[in-house]
Parts: C-alpha cells; structure tokens; sequence
C-alpha cells in the first residue's frame, strides 16, 4: 500500500471513532431505560439533585500514628554533618573552615618533600649519599637511606615485628610502645583484618637499644639462655607438681573405694603348713583359714545357724570333707533347711531339692523367703549367699500330715542288723595296717578313718558296689546320727539331719537310731553320674528317697591334641 493510502485509512478510523463517541454519549444521556429513568450519570455534579455525583472524601489520619513531622525532602541538602537541614539553616562557617585546614593539613603529610636544586639543602642517605632516600623510613624512624641501601644491608635497615623484639632481646612491652624509646612503623595486620595492627620497629633501632641495655650481645644471650633454662625449669616443677597432685588423687579415690566398699576376701591356692593342715591366706589383708576343717562330732553343731535378723540366718561351722575342693553339700543343705523350718509352723512336713558346694573361707548367709501360706502346705525359698554370691537356691515344700490318706512304699531289702555291720572309720584303719600296703594309700585311708570317726554320722557298710538284677551296681549302708544327747530331736530336726545324708525326705523317723541306705548308679557317662538312694529305717519303714547328678572323672586323659604346624 502506498503512503497516500495508508493516511486515508488512519483518518477514517479516527472519524469512526469519534462517531461512536458520540453516538454512546447521545444515547446514555437521552434514551430512556425500561422504567423511562435517565441513568446517574447524566446527573450534573452542579445539580441540587440528591443523586448527583459527589466528590471523595479525603482519607482521615489514622489516630495510632501519633504526632509526626511533615518535611519536604525535594528542599534537604546534606550538609556533610550527619544531619538534614533545611534551606536557611545552613552549617557554621567556621566548622567548614576548619575542615577545609585539615584536609590541606593531611595533603601536605601525604607529599613527599621536594628536591632542591641546591645539594647543601637536600638530605643525603647515610650510607651512599644518595638524595633518593626512603621517605618513610625519614618520617617513622628519623632514619636516613635510600630503598637500595635498605635492601643491600637488611642485617641493619630489616624491619622487626614486636614479638621478634621481645623473644630475640627481651624488651618489654612498656619499651616497645614509648615511641620516643623506639619509634614503630604501623601496618594492617596480615593474617586478619580484625585483628590489631602490627608494630614494625628498625633492627638498627633494636639492636643499639638492647646493647644500651645488657651491656653486649655476649650478655644478651647469657640472659636469653638463662631464662630458656628457667622457663624449662618451671615448665619441669609445673608438671611434677601436677603428676603429684594426680598421684595424690589417684591415692585418694582408691583408699576411699576401699574404704567404702565391703572387703571381700581374696585367697589364693591352699598349701599345707607344718602342723600338716591346708590354709588359704588372703592376698590383700592376710587373713587364713584352714581348708580342711574338721567335721563336729556333734551333729547339732554341724547344722547350728546363727539368726541376724528377720528371715536371715547365717552358718556358725563349715565342714570341707576330704580330698573336697568345697564345704560337704549336705550341711549347706541341711542349714537352710534348718532356716527355713524356723520360718513354719512346727506342725508341717518337709520336701526340698538340689545342693550345691562353697568355700569354707567365709560364712555363709541363708536369706528365707516366705513364698505361700496355706493350709495344708507352705513354701519357702531360701538363697545361700558367700562373698556377694548365690552358691545355692532351695525351694522347701512343707506338707502337714495327712495319716488318713492311703501310703505305699518299696519293700525294704534284706539286711544284717545295725549292730552287725562292721563302721566305715574300722574298716579303714583295718586296711591300713594290712602288711604291703603303699604308704600313700595308708595315708588316704588313716585320714579317711579319722575323719569318720569325728563326723556326726555313723555309717556302717553292708555292701558295695554289687550288681542288681537291672544291672545297677548299688551299695548299701548303715547310717546313725552321733546327737551326743539320750532323748531324741523333734521331727522337723530329724528331717534336718535326714537332709545332711541326702537331699529328699518325708515321713517320721529317728536318724540317732539308725538308717539302712541303698545307693545304685543308673547311669555314668562322659565324667558325670546319676545317683539314685533309699533310705529305711530299722523297722523297714521307707523314710527317703534320694536323686542327685554329680560330676565323676576317672583319671584316665583323652587323645592329645595335633599341632598345628
């Protein structure tokens, strides 16, 4: 299209544009609408019409503001004071005189002097004369030289920071800042730009201050060597000190866990004396015991405990039986249980199990806890307690007696009479003295003999080791209690010496009377035996029956072990 064309196309636009203004203003403002009213609109705001249009109200202050200022920042100059002013208040003229003197000032300290063309009147540098001289060194130090100087002789124009001054000649810091004593040059700190400036000081400077004040560089390091090996000294004393002090404390702590902890005994191996007696001796506090304690021969004695308190009771005597790593079994048992039936009624029966060896050393504590109190059973456990350890747990059942109920037993076997029945300590000294005898196993069998005849049970052999018809091999015994007394004990300490010679019990009996006891061996294997008991007495009555697993080793060795290599 050419240009003509396009302005002809633009003018009409613009008519029919104007044309549909006017058209839209004609008829908003004559045509009337469906109910034949003018819109507002064409209300002149000149009108007293209630519907003319009226003017916006201006916005009212907002009462939180509180009081304020209007200025008007178009009229502000900075007036380089910190403050805005307004026109006609303007600064003091003297303040800005006084400005204009002190930049003038810091000018004129920034530029180096000027070069004279006379040479009388120019400074000269101290070592070659040159007029070149460093204007710093001349302002700082009052030093004289030129930058080649500086750098031919740094053994004399080098510069020291402040730490050099006072480690290489033991300056001070009250010398080192007096700046008519040693003028100091000061410079941003390198390593951080918070941190303090550094003072830099002329070696030249240093160097005749210290001299002045040691004497001689010979004194100087006679001084510096004297304090290395003071400071050396003192560093030495710091830490023996230290060393005692935790030495000391080290002391303390251990003296007062010691002191507030419960010795404990600790033995080492037994070994035999001259009077022939096994003693142990405690490592930290000396004390011995003898390992082979006799057995009473009173069985009151071996079975005596001593009541602490309420449901506490502890053992008087302990008895460690021959060629026995432990106190016998049977008296730890037979003691809680003599525990425990202080804690029922005298009325009930009695039922327990297992037993387990201990230490002679130290006494041993029977803790009783009342488990169950009914009426025809009550349960008691009882926990023996050595050195802060349990070395044996017993759970007792005591049974009232019910005679009405109906009662079976095994028939008792046939037995020589008690009297009959050669003792165990008699048997013994008869093999002694037999003629051909190893003197070792005499030894065994005197101590053996010994230690029967002192015990507080009798026992009378009247077989051993014979097979039954189930192929068990069983021996059987006599065995009478020694009370050392001519009426007998009341049942509920029957059963307590019963629990000395075994481990199970009911019914009523007299130990001081006699027992017959059949042992057989079920089962032995892989160095362990089951051990199953009778006990009847002399009537025939079956007063117990016994079951205990223990360990039993020959003394045969296995295969030994191949090396490796």
């Amino acid at each position: 299209m050419t240009p003509e064309e396009l302005r002809t196309i633009e003018l009409n636009r613009l008519r029919a544009k104007a044309r549909q203004k006017q058209r839209e203003h004609v008829e908003s403002s004559s045509e009337r609408n469906a109910n034949q009213k003018r819109p507002l609109e064409v209300t002149p705001a000149t009108s007293n019409s209630p519907t003319r249009p009226e003017a916006s109200k201006p916005l009212k202050r907002d009462s939180r503001l509180g009081s304020y200022f209007e200025y008007d920042l178009s009229k502000m100059v900075n007036s380089k004071g910190g403050f805005l002013v307004e026109d006609g208040k303007e600064v003091d003229e003297d303040m800005r005189a006084k400005e204009r003197q002190r930049e003038r000032e810091r000018a004129m300290q920034n530029v180096e002097p000027p070069i004279y063309l006379d040479p009388t009147l120019n400074a000269k540098c101290r070592e070659c004369q040159n007029v070149d001289i460093d204007y710093t060194f001349r302002k700082v130090f009052g030093c004289l030289v030129c930058n080649t100087c500086k750098e031919k002789y740094p053994e004399k124009y080098s510069l020291l920071t402040k730490t050099e001054c006072k480690e290489d000649y033991l300056l001070t810091d009250a010398e080192l800042r007096d700046r008519e004593l040693l003028p100091h040059l000061l410079k941003a700190n390198p390593h951080k730009s918070t941190f303090a400036n550094m003072m830099l000081f002329l070696r030249l400077q240093v160097e005749d201050f210290a001299w002045k004040k040691w004497g001689s560089p010979e004194a100087l390091d006679a001084e510096w060597e004297r304090r290395v090996e003071e400071k050396k000294k003192k560093k030495s004393k710091k830490f023996e000190e230290s060393l005692r002090d935790l030495r000391r404390r080290t002391r303390e702590g251990i003296w007062q866990r010691r002191k507030n902890q419960e010795h404990k005994h600790v033995f080492g191996t037994a070994h035999r004396t001259e009077d022939g007696h096994d003693r142990q001796v405690c490592h930290e506090c000396g004390f011995t015991v003898r390992t082979d304690q006799a057995e009473h021969s009173k069985i009151s004695t071996s079975l005596e405990v001593e009541q602490i308190d309420n449901n506490l009771f502890r053992s008087v005597s302990l008895f460690v039986p021959m060629r026995s790593k432990g106190v016998f079994g049977g008296q730890v048992i037979s003691q809680a249980i003599v525990s425990a039936t202080q804690c029922v009624d005298p009325a009930f029966g009695l039922h327990c199990y297992f037993l387990l060896s201990a230490s002679p050393a130290v006494p041993i504590i029977y803790y009783v806890e009342r488990l169950r109190e009914g009426r025809s059973y009550s349960t008691r456990g009882v926990k023996a307690v050595q050195s802060g350890k349990a070395i044996f747990m017993l759970l007792c059942s005591f049974h009232a007696p019910e005679p009405w109920q109906p009662s079976y037993q095994w028939p008792m076997p046939d037995a020589p009479k008690l009297e009959d029945c050669e003792l165990e300590e008699d048997l013994f000294r008869r093999r002694a003295m037999q003629s051909g005898i190893d003197k070792r196993l005499k030894e065994i069998y005197l101590t053996y003999a010994t230690e029967r005849a002192n015990g507080p049970i009798a026992v009378r052999r009247v077989s051993w080791n014979v097979k039954e018809s189930n192929d068990t091999v069983a021996s059987t015994y006599w065995m009478q209690a020694r009370t050392g007394r001519s009426e007998p004990y009341e049942v509920p300490y029957q059963k307590c010496i019963l629990a000395y010679m075994s481990d199970l019990n009911f019914d009523n009996f007299r130990c001081e009377d006699g027992l017959l006891y059949v042992v057989s061996c079920p089962l032995a294997g892989d160095g362990r035996g089951v051990v199953h008991g009778r006990l009847y007495s002399r009537s025939g009555t079956f007063v117990a029956v016994t079951c205990q697993e223990g360990v039993v080793r020959a003394d045969r060795r296995g295969p030994e072990p191949q090396a490796k290599l």
